[in-house]
């Protein structure tokens, strides 16, 4: 175990990547990375950090910004319960802690949107403390080199290879260990086609010397994706279209989309002619239906169409829906799906 990680050590040092949160051991900055990472790459996550920085340089700012604009900030990101989770986390601990991130591992863990893998984190790279950060990347490392067949999925393996990290965790600086863990599973040991020919750890990592990357980690659990049938309407009333707010629990809470049919099974464009508009208007024309978009989220599959719609006058619209002047479109965060409708529609920024 103590040349695995000597190993792994020597390549961080050498390979380790030049990011903005590693400037310093800022809480609020590494919550925020940590956060913004969740199932987000990192290439694309670190515009999103550089940008909430300087929107909101401390967690008080956070905190005292408004939702929306939170959202929109965020716009493009995906999962946006991250970002309901962080604007309340922010207000939390700028009421509760006078904006000052808790320097432990419980009070950290029980920050809404904070898990364990997510609170080790914080907890060892801005306060030097003892705690494995089990992540993707390492679970993938860890049974590759260690050969476990146990799913990373059951309970099982998930206190197995929480085990095997806390064996393997140094206290002398448990966020270098944490981060070397994460990067080299990041960049070295990915998850197809890794080069092992070139892996400092290729002369006993179980792995590679039976053959066996690809079937590593193990999982038990396949998910299953609902299938969604979405059609969004733009009225086009000249200077304005209509425009609604999601709420209630489900997918992309608290954006703001196009008026909505949805639909549990696909319709033709001329059963859409058909259908009854979801907002009356008394004079319009119909000027294209898009093609369908198939939109992947990570349980479900969404399948769209547009019904762009000229109104040749304005239209009584029944609340919630709003009317949006085309020149404020932008100041309105919704989901990456509408925003390709109406960029489509040369409605976007």
């Amino acid at each position: 175990m103590n040349d695995f990680v000597t190993l792994i050590y020597k390549w961080y040092k050498l390979n380790k990547r030049d990011l903005p949160w590693r400037d310093d051991k800022d809480p609020y900055k590494i919550w925020l990375s940590e956060i913004i990472l969740q199932q987000t790459r990192v290439e694309q996550g670190t515009g999103y950090f550089t940008r909430f920085t300087a929107t909101y340089p401390s967690i008080k700012h956070l905190a005292n910004a408004a939702e929306d604009e939170v959202l929109k900030l965020w716009q493009g990101l995906g999962y946006y319960s991250r970002a309901r989770n962080l604007h309340a986390t922010a207000k939390i601990i700028s009421s509760l802690y006078d904006g000052v991130f808790p320097n432990d591992y419980k009070t950290i863990l029980s920050l809404k949107g904070v898990g364990p893998y997510t609170a080790a984190a914080i907890a060892s790279i801005a306060f030097n403390l003892p705690y494995p950060a089990v992540d993707g990347n390492i679970y993938r490392v860890l049974a590759r080199y260690f050969g476990i067949t146990t799913p990373i999925d059951s309970v099982q393996g998930k206190k197995e290879f929480q085990q095997l990290a806390e064996e393997l965790l140094t206290e002398h600086d448990p966020g270098m260990h944490n981060q070397a863990l994460m990067e080299f599973g990041a960049l070295q040991c990915v998850p197809k086609s890794p080069n092992c020919t070139i892996c400092p750890l290729n002369n006993s990592c179980h792995a590679f010397i039976n053959n066996s990357i690809s079937r590593l980690p193990v999982k038990e659990k396949k998910t299953k994706q609902r299938k969604r049938f979405f059609y969004y309407y733009i009225y086009d009333e000249g200077d304005s279209i209509i425009m609604d707010k999601r709420t209630g629990q489900d997918i992309w809470q608290n954006l703001y989309q196009l008026p909505l049919l949805e639909t549990t099974n696909r319709l033709s464009d001329e059963a859409l002619l058909k259908n009854q508009l979801p907002v009356s208007a008394a004079s319009y024309s119909i000027k294209y239906i898009s093609p369908e978009k198939k939109h992947v989220l990570s349980h479900q599959i969404i399948y769209s169409k547009t019904i762009y719609i000229e109104v040749m006058c304005n239209v009584n619209i029944p609340s919630p829906l709003i009317r949006v002047n085309k020149k404020d479109i932008s100041k309105f965060a919704v989901p990456r799906l509408v925003e390709q409708f109406l960029n489509d529609a040369g409605l976007g920024d």
